[in-house]
């Protein structure tokens, strides 16, 4: 059963310490940056200055998607696809639509 905890097609993972540590000091960092605008929107800051700080927040969560979408293809995909689960392709390629829109 612990294995099948694992794989994404039950539409769960278990990651790895050092993933999990990566990906929630990754997001932490973004909720802090995200709090930070929040509180230059209350205290009047300059617009581009705003837009500045959200720039660097959408940078930050294009790299988090791209970690969590190489770790994805490196574990999940492969392991689907070695299963002959070709769905997951299908899966994939729907996800990388919507990233890219």
């Amino acid at each position: 059963m612990e294995e099948q905890m694992a794989c994404c097609s039950c539409k769960k993972k278990e990651r790895s310490e050092k993933e999990y540590k990566d990906l929630i000091n990754r997001l932490s960092r973004i909720e802090g940056q995200v709090r930070g605008v929040k509180r230059m929107v209350e205290e009047d800051a300059y617009c581009i200055d705003i837009l500045t700080q959200v720039s660097a927040i959408t940078s930050a969560l294009n790299s988090f998607n791209k970690v969590l979408l190489a770790e994805h293809i490196k574990t999940c995909v492969t392991d689907d696809i070695r299963a002959g689960k070709d769905e997951t392709v299908d899966e994939l390629v729907g996800t990388l639509q919507k990233l890219m829109k």
